[in-house]
């Protein structure tokens, strides 16, 4: 007999919530973060599961509180689908209600959500001092999934009264968790039905010199025109009166020059990553045309925008603050670039001619930065990471990539489809990072991903049928199978 998990959702709950943990300190805030701030979530109600800290070590028993969150009102019992939503690289505070709720719902699937290790409250130890992050890396972060996901089926099993039992997994990322949803159904295929990469990352690059170019691609002769004049302008005044251009954008905290340019490049790059091109472009093109000064003109769209809108704060650039080894708001920060600096690099530098950012945004830069805020012996060891992973040459299967046709990071994404891995472009003028999952635009992320303010709504509805026919296929084949994998 099916019925509607809504009314047992209670007793599932208690069964699965292993203990409850208070912290003090505030959650980190990065971009993704903010991003879903304003959206409404479908649950924001904390679980917490016994993980262990280091996979790889058969002596070493320690283990931390990793904080979840389950929705179930959809889910079919007893034999619905279980999608599984990964966290990245920021804190997690809830399951957002985004496209996947329009999925779990179409499918009768449960949604559970793991929070990355040492993000948010799933930190292991009281400080981020680089010794501390010894275990911070996509490859434990992979197990910590498995393992969860292990727990969950067989707590699930217990509660239904039944043994040896596999619901259908589907697995969810976007970005960073859009590499590592790949990357677990290439290690852990006997764990899930399929994945879902949403502008996945996962080609670990040293020079990143496509992001850049991309910048220029999306924004057009015009706009690119008009930004790397800005750039120029800012680089002069630099030369002339460092403090006064940084006060302009309300960035003199920035002392190192290399921070401060970064910081004005991330801001250019937010528009088209997160589809709202016009914010930057309109403004920038029309004070080029009337002969306006185009730092004052960037520096408007910078404040009012990038760290309004989006509420970017110009610390998440300061080495000073990426040099906190206290567990703070901003420790995702350090965080994250632990991971670029150890794992992928992704080092946004500007390529050797008519690029955007500032030349200063150079190998150099980054390299000075890993060692500054990590100390000696900190590299990406990227070659290691695209053997272990594959690159772009992921040899998975069942792997659905989406990417958006302005998102600068899916030169880092497998762009080109196979008959194990279906790969889709989102081909419209707003279609960004996450545009299949988000909607347009991402600031404040629209309720269940919704498209009406796409460009070309078709054009993500084209794809979310792809997407929706590849996870009914591949649902349906573990269910004729009675196991989780193929």
């Amino acid at each position: 007999m099916t019925m509607r998990l809504s009314s047992i959702a209670l007793w599932l709950s208690s069964l699965l919530i292993l203990s409850t943990v208070s912290y003090v300190f505030s959650a980190p805030r990065s971009l993704l973060q903010r991003l879903s701030e304003s959206n409404k979530y479908l649950t924001t109600e904390e679980l917490w599961f016994n993980q262990i800290l280091d996979h790889y070590s058969p002596h070493d028993h320690r283990q931390f509180k990793q904080r979840y969150y389950e929705f179930l009102e959809y889910f079919r019992v007893p034999d619905g689908p279980i999608f599984l939503k990964i966290c990245g690289e920021s804190s997690c505070n809830g399951i957002a209600n985004d496209y996947l709720n329009v999925l779990a719902k179409k499918f009768g699937a449960a949604i559970v959500s793991l929070e990355h290790r040492y993000y948010g409250k799933s930190t292991p130890f009281k400080s981020t001092e680089t010794k501390n992050l010894r275990y911070l890396s996509s490859k434990q972060a992979l197990f910590d999934l498995a393992v969860f996901r292990q727990h969950f089926q067989e707590s699930l099993n217990l509660k239904l009264n039944r043994t040896n039992v596999e619901n259908p997994w589907f697995v969810f990322g976007i970005s960073y968790s859009g590499a590592l949803s790949a990357w677990f159904r290439l290690k852990f295929p006997h764990l899930t039905c399929g994945s879902l990469a949403s502008s996945a990352v996962v080609h670990a690059v040293y020079n990143f010199t496509e992001f850049d170019q991309q910048i220029g691609e999306s924004a057009g002769a015009e706009c690119k025109a008009a930004l790397q004049e800005s750039t120029r302008l800012v680089e002069e005044r630099l030369a002339s009166n460092r403090n006064a251009v940084k006060t302009l954008f309300d960035a003199a905290q920035l002392e190192i020059d290399g921070d401060f340019l970064y910081f004005l490049a991330d801001a250019a790059v937010t528009a088209f990553q997160y589809g709202n091109p016009d914010k930057l472009c309109s403004p920038l093109v029309e004070a080029k045309k009337a002969g306006k000064d185009l730092v004052e003109a960037y520096a408007k769209y910078v404040k009012e925008c990038y760290m309004g809108s989006f509420g970017v704060s110009v610390q998440t650039y300061n080495q000073k603050n990426l040099k906190d080894t206290a567990v703070t708001e901003n420790s995702s920060d350090r965080l994250w670039w632990f991971q670029v600096c150890t794992e992928v690099a992704y080092f946004q530098v500007a390529p050797s001619n008519d690029s955007i950012r500032s030349s200063k945004v150079d190998t150099r830069y980054h390299l000075d930065l890993c060692k500054n805020v990590f100390g000696e012996g900190i590299y990406p060891e990227v070659d290691v990471t695209n053997i272990y992973y594959g690159g772009t040459k992921i040899a998975g299967s069942k792997i659905v990539f989406t990417n958006g046709s302005q998102d600068p990071w899916r030169h880092a994404s497998k762009q080109f489809s196979s008959s194990d891995m279906p790969s889709y472009v989102i081909t419209c003028h707003n279609c960004g990072h996450g545009t299949d999952m988000r909607g347009c635009p991402q600031a404040p992320l629209s309720l269940e991903g919704n498209a009406q303010n796409c460009s070309s709504p078709e054009a993500v509805h084209k794809v979310r049928q792809q997407v929706i026919e590849q996870i009914d296929l591949w649902l349906s084949e573990c269910h004729a199978s009675g196991r989780s994998y193929i």
